[in-house]
């Protein structure tokens, strides 16, 4: 394979860049105030300065602080040299946008006038704060109508709004696209007429990080067409935003597709106040939070409870004598807000019919989806209400065989009966990867081959795994759907929740896919080329593309909320693109919904599951590239430290994804020589990517296994709380609630842990030594192989010699302790070499990795049971050390045997 040249970027992202030059800029305009008036050292800083404020403008034309007015300012400052100034206004300004602090006192930040507010006084005297947020108006203006348009919003603004909005103007589709990606404050685009395509300057500094940009090609559209791409391309790299279109074309000329891409289109004649007024009634209504908003009225009501809960109201807490400090630890309005009524203005989860139902309608849009349902008992119950409302007894559901331990247990409450797929597995680190393509599509050849295609219902991938492996969703699904093209896809987006909210990540989610396919395959132009690929095919050979009369897009993603995003614990969502799901699964669904929701959900995660959907769809698309920005600055502070990388290594791309994987040819997305490697082209072609965020850290040079460093050195000495480990790493992640504090804690810890080790390596005496050189051999090299799924004893295979197995038999045989014995682990392998079959009666779940290695019905192989010898942990589920490994009895599965057969001979009779 042919490595692709990478592009590389000293800094990380825009606002690393920008932080940069600000940073710099300050140090510059201090030491011009220090330097003697006309010394070499003043010309030397005075050049620099010029240099940086050049740089400058080519970023912050993109923004609207500081603002052109600002800049301008500071422009003077430095011609006149007048350097006291010039360094106050480059701190000040600096210090806002370091901390963050402009957006919440905007009205004292965009005057265009000589005088100067210090925000820092007016903010104490401005108790309320305003939410501040930008527009961007895309037209090819002159400076005096930009001049004219902020004055007439400034006079048309209502000083006691609650939402106030800068301006940034951009005179091209290029640079609207630029501040699209850099400016996270942007909430509403107004483009204006058609502007033109290209940007008549773009500053060489900011080309790394705008390729997707740079890559698009609509020179040849026509002027009038322009306007209308903006906007679907607005929708496709931030479609959280608020999109307005102002133009003369008459309505009977507008294609329909383009009055559907804006919210609203108004026409040069009409007043700017309409504009205005449209923008922030956009804004209040992604503001709105119908459920929270409904649980606080509500706890502020006056009440009498003569229902259940004595906690209502925190009465039974205030006014007791022993539990006080609970109630003074969590306070009165969570109480306040504890109810079990469904009526007052508040609603019922398994039947919403108010603000239950308009916050779902809203999450809905925030997702993308076409439904999407609260969940609030976890993930894992998301999971089971979608295997129970789409799959039968009987039917085939393809599965990644180390997902997560709730997709098994649906399996055996649906019935279904699973055929496992295998990751790749990383053995040197004791990770699985992800199911390779080829894997899935070989498996359905081959169940088509048997005749058992017909039984396949669904797909069921983790997306992404808990090591941060991300799938190419699209291509999977094309590829299935060439030849089952009414798959179900269930993706466990469990640790993917905040993918949807930045383009690099979101084209690789379910929903995001599902809506890109269902558009795709219902143009003339798929239907073309479809066409065409049929005519290319040689006699026999299957095609690969879906056949756009019969494919349906039936995609289902469960979120675990409260991994990734704001939420209370076991806040999750299942969001759903299904266009069969009212003709078929509605009814089933609510079915499947109300047999695993609780008919008293918690009112403060449904709260928190609205409230958190208003923020992402404000400020996801920030939170999310802060996060990433985190993770990335940890790699590069392990990488670029001795005494780190003395002990630690931080996984990056090569080292969990083969190259078989990676056509792009992204190895790792920093190196001390070249600085940050682009990830937009492998997150559009690769098979595999790696998400950042999830950072594992190789710590087998420190002779410590994972489950005892998490323990007895972050945990214990720290307070650090990790995600999870092998037996030679650990797992740490980036949310959106991370901060640069904690990244430096973190940093901070693991130095002092290498200096512990560094000491206790000192002290050990010549055959201490060699105890701790084995130790981190056997971390290091002598690692076990991972195991593949074995198979299912033929007494529990669907149809002998096919793959596909009924877990669910296997499962409830074991009730009866008749049917059960138990083998010690030692004594395993002996039996296997007499040829005795071992057959699992349980799960058996080591923690970590936290997935079945064994099932209900699996053989047990000498690859499993070496594994499970090698293991370093202390926690097995469905294992006790005591008793041993429980399987079926010999007996039994000769009877099952019978059993089988017999069933397999009536399939065959009804078959002819």
């Amino acid at each position: 394979m042919t490595k692709k040249t990478q592009i590389s970027t000293p800094y990380f992202n825009i606002r690393q860049l920008r932080i940069n030059l600000w940073t710099e800029l300050k140090t510059e305009s201090s030491e011009l105030v220090r330097c003697n008036q006309g010394s070499a050292n003043q010309k030397k800083h005075l050049a620099n300065s010029t240099e940086l404020l050049k740089a400058l403008k080519g970023v912050e034309c993109y923004f609207a602080f500081p603002g052109m007015f600002r800049l301008g300012k500071i422009s003077i400052a430095l011609e006149r040299e007048e350097f006291a100034n010039l360094a106050h206004l480059v701190s000040e300004t600096t210090s806002q946008l370091v901390s963050d602090s402009y957006p919440s006192h905007p009205d004292f930040l965009f005057e265009e006038s000589e005088k100067e507010v210090d925000i820092e006084e007016k903010a104490k005297e401005h108790k309320t704060k305003k939410k501040y947020f930008e527009v961007l108006f895309v037209e090819n203006m002159t400076e005096s109508d930009e001049h004219d348009l902020r004055l007439k919003v400034a006079e048309i603004g209502d000083p006691d709004e609650q939402f106030k909005y800068g301006i940034v103007v951009q005179r091209s589709m290029q640079a609207a696209l630029i501040a699209l990606i850099f400016n996270h404050n942007i909430q509403a685009v107004v483009i204006r007429f058609a502007p033109p395509f290209h940007a008549k300057s773009i500053s060489p500094l900011i080309k790394s990080y705008i390729q997707p940009v740079l890559k698009l090609d609509l020179a040849s559209k026509s002027d009038k067409q322009l306007g209308p791409i903006l906007g679907r391309l607005v929708n496709e790299f931030r479609p959280e935003l608020d999109t307005y279109y102002i133009t003369e074309t008459a309505l009977s000329d507008l294609e329909d597709r383009t009055i559907k891409t804006f919210r609203r289109i108004f026409y040069r004649r009409e007043d700017l106040q309409e504009i205005h007024l449209s923008i922030l009634r956009g804004v209040r209504e992604r503001y709105e939070t119908p459920f929270f908003s409904a649980l606080k009225e509500y706890s502020q009501k006056p009440t009498g409870v003569f229902h259940a809960m004595p906690i209502s109201r925190g009465n039974s807490v205030f006014k007791s004598r022993w539990i006080t400090d609970f109630g003074d630890f969590y306070g009165r309005n969570m109480f306040l807000a504890e109810t079990s009524a469904t009526t007052g203005g508040l609603d019922s989860l398994l039947q919403p019919t108010g603000p239950l139902k308009k916050a779902q309608e809203l999450a809905r849009d925030a997702y993308g989806s076409q439904y999407t349902f609260f969940v609030t008992n976890g993930t894992s119950t998301a999971n089971k209400i979608v295997q129970q409302a789409l799959v039968e007894p009987g039917d085939v559901v393809l599965i990644d065989r180390d997902c997560h331990k709730s997709h098994h247990y649906g399996l055996v409450l649906a019935g279904a009966l699973p055929v496992y797929l295998d990751s790749y597995p990383i053995e040197k680190y004791s990770i699985y990867g992800a199911v390779p393509r080829s894997h899935i599509i070989d498996t359905l050849l081959e169940l088509k081959e048997a005749g058992r295609l017909d039984k396949v219902k669904m797909l069921l991938l983790t997306n992404c795994t808990f090591d941060g492996v991300v799938y190419n969703v699209e291509s999977v699904m094309e590829e299935v759907l060439a030849i089952k093209p009414d798959m179900i896809f269930l993706w466990d987006e469990a640790w993917f929740a905040f993918a949807g909210f930045t383009y690099i990540y979101k084209q690789r989610t379910g929903m995001f896919t599902a809506q890109k396919l269902l558009n795709k395959y219902k143009t003339k132009k798929y239907k073309k080329a479809y066409s065409e690929h049929l005519k290319s095919l040689k006699d026999g050979e299957i095609p690969k593309m879906p056949d756009p009369d019969k494919v349906k897009i039936r995609v289902y993603a469960t979120q675990s909320t409260h991994k990734t995003l704001s939420s209370f614990r076991q806040g999750s969502m299942i969001h759903i693109y299904d266009e069969e799901f009212q003709r078929k699964s509605e009814s089933t669904f609510l079915e499947a919904y109300m047999t695993h929701t609780s008919t008293s959900p918690n009112y403060q995660m449904l709260a928190s599951l609205d409230v958190g959907r208003r923020q992402v769809q404000f400020e996801g698309f920030e939170l999310v590239e802060k996060s990433i920005e985190l993770a990335m600055g940890l790699r590069a502070k392990v990488y670029d430290t001795p005494q780190l990388n003395k002990y630690f290594d931080v996984l990056t791309v090569h080292d969990l994804i083969p190259s078989d994987y990676r056509k792009a040819g992204l190895d790792e997305y920093y190196d001390k020589k070249h600085g940050w490697n682009r990830m937009e082209d492998a997150w559009q072609t690769d098979e595999f990517v790696l998400d950042p965020t999830k950072i594992t850290l190789h710590i087998g040079r420190t002779g410590v296994d994972g489950d005892t460093f998490k323990n007895k050195y972050l945990m214990d000495k720290f307070n650090i709380q990790i995600n999870k480990t092998s037996r030679n790493t650990v797992l740490f992640m980036t949310n959106i609630g991370t901060t640069r504090g904690s990244i430096t804690y973190l940093t901070n810890a693991l130095l002092q842990i290498a200096d512990e080790l560094d000491e206790e390596t000192k002290s050990l005496n010549t055959r201490e030594c060699e105890i701790h050189e084995k130790k981190i051999k056997s971390l290091t090299l002598d690692v076990p192989p991972l195991p593949d799924f074995s198979h299912f004893h033929q007494s529990f295979q669907a149809v002998p010699g096919v793959r596909g197995g009924s877990i669910r038999d296997a499962y409830f045989l074991a009730y009866n302790e008749e049917n059960y014995e138990y083998i010690m682990l030692s004594d395993c392998l002996a039996s296997l070499k007499k040829g005795k079959q071992l057959v699992a009666s349980s799960f058996v779940i080591p923690y970590p990795p936290g997935f079945p290695v064994l099932v209900p019905g699996q053989v047990v192989s000498k690859e499993i049971i070496a594994f499970m010898l090698a293991l370093d942990v202390s926690e097995i589920h469905g294992y006790r050390a005591d008793l041993g490994l429980r399987i079926f009895k010999e007996s039994v599965l000769n009877r099952q045997k019978t059993t089988t057969a017999i069933g397999a001979m009536g399939i065959g009779m009804n078959k002819k």
